[in-house]
């Protein structure tokens, strides 16, 4: 059930990112250069989730993480080169040993290389490809045993697998919503009414602030959130779009010269 849910869920943002009529992906866009190219990375990208749950949301994530920094460029995707001291943001503290799914934009990509060589840019396969739900320890330590807006049970329970003294437990996971962990659903919201968001950051924006409204809402109206979350999805996938990079031929990689 959870991974139909997923199914669902990245069906609809998949369709408002194929039809901003203003963004620069859209379903015409390679209507005579791929036209298979939507049906091949839907069929990727279920088999991914068939096989493991919580791929959906790693793929969001990982479109999430790329297009936050200077843009949607999968830039996220190329690997460190220690012959030429290349680094890249793949081995960046917020990604490194977090962000995952790399391996399904490879088989996305080469499935697509297969019927539309040299085509399809690395960067809109990520985009449609989007269409975790984890925190490591050292990301919510301070959070459990500093903070004051947490529910005292809860933080007990996040305790027994993150100690208080770093770096013991550091690379250790905890779900970020301990109700649905495998399902996307608006009960991340619900746990914040209850003072269970797991990271600080989660939890300050229901703490008698401007937002405590908007996470009520969301935490009543789960429509309301899924039509919200696919616009936002849209507007961030037209965040610094590139003009002047190039179709990798394996997006781990840049083209040689």
């Amino acid at each position: 059930m959870a991974s139909r849910t997923w199914h669902c869920w990245l069906l609809l943002v998949f369709f408002l990112l194929s039809d901003d009529a203003s963004g620069q992906l859209s379903t015409s866009y390679y209507a005579d250069s791929c036209p298979s190219v939507e049906k091949v990375v839907h069929a990727t990208v279920a088999s991914a989730i068939q096989a493991e749950r919580r791929m959906g949301a790693s793929l969001i994530r990982l479109f999430f993480h790329d297009c936050f920094v200077q843009g949607c460029d999968a830039s996220i995707l190329l690997d460190d080169v220690p012959a030429t001291g290349f680094v890249g943001e793949k081995t960046a503290a917020p990604n490194n040993n977090s962000v995952r799914g790399y391996e399904v934009i490879d088989q996305i990509k080469a499935n697509v290389e297969d019927v539309c060589p040299g085509v399809v840019s690395c960067a809109d396969i990520v985009a449609l490809a989007a269409r975790d739900s984890t925190a490591l320890c050292t990301n919510f330590r301070a959070h459990i045993y500093n903070d004051a807006n947490i529910d005292p049970s809860f933080a007990a329970l996040r305790r027994r697998a993150c100690p208080a003294a770093a770096p013991n437990g550091d690379t250790n996971l905890a779900p970020l919503d301990v109700q649905t962990q495998n399902a996307f659903d608006n009960a991340y919201y619900g746990n914040l009414l209850v003072r269970r968001g797991l990271l600080h950051s989660d939890q300050v924006l229901f703490n008698g602030g401007s937002q405590d409204a908007l996470v009520r809402q969301y935490a009543a109206n789960p429509a309301l959130f899924a039509a919200d979350f696919a616009k936002a999805m849209v507007k961030m996938g037209n965040i610094g779009q590139p003009s002047d990079g190039e179709v990798r031929c394996d997006c781990r990689v840049v083209n040689d010269s």
